[in-house]
């Protein structure tokens, strides 16, 4: 990787806690850590996916530039999750915090701990709603499709509603 500003995109949700305060702490987190925020969407309130027995999610997602390689991205990712107080739950469980990368730049990895494009974009409309506010034209590079044409396509029915309230101000 070289060492130019790379376009990363990601999901953050929390389900347990001050939800908003978490994902807050996050992207002060990221930002700390030299990762430069470009975009945040507004914070969309989302049924849990999988286990269905706990409260809903908070979700946003954030467009960002970084310096750095996506594996020691997703090093930093982890030690802000533990600084948060994310501890090891069930598949799809409760969290204080969940950080994902779904995209960087246009690549595609696929490695054991860390898969880019992240897996689960199609199927989260968690994801796909926030993506497309703060980027409708981000072309995932596997399908070669927009935001856009993915939330078209995909027909999800979890639920998904824009929160009233904002992250900042």
């Amino acid at each position: 990787m070289k060492d130019d500003n790379n376009i990363v995109f990601f999901s953050i949700g929390s389900n347990l806690g001050n939800r908003k305060e978490n994902l807050k702490k996050a992207i002060y987190h990221l930002k700390k850590d030299k990762i430069k925020i470009e975009k945040i969407s507004s914070i969309y309130e989302t049924e849990p996916v999988g286990y269905k027995k706990q409260p809903f999610f908070y979700n946003v997602c954030i467009k960002a530039f970084a310096k750095i390689s996506p594996l020691n991205l997703l090093k930093i990712i982890k030690k802000i999750e533990k600084k948060i107080g994310r501890k090891k739950s069930k598949k799809w469980g409760p969290r204080i915090i969940d950080i994902d990368i779904l995209f960087y730049n246009n690549i595609i990895l696929k490695r054991k701990n860390l898969k880019i494009p992240h897996p689960e974009i199609l199927k989260r409309k968690f994801v796909l709603k926030p993506l497309y506010e703060i980027d409708s034209k981000i072309i995932h590079p596997e399908f070669n499709l927009s935001v856009k044409d993915l939330l078209k396509k995909v027909k999800l029915k979890e639920k998904v509603k824009k929160v009233k309230e904002k992250l900042y101000g």
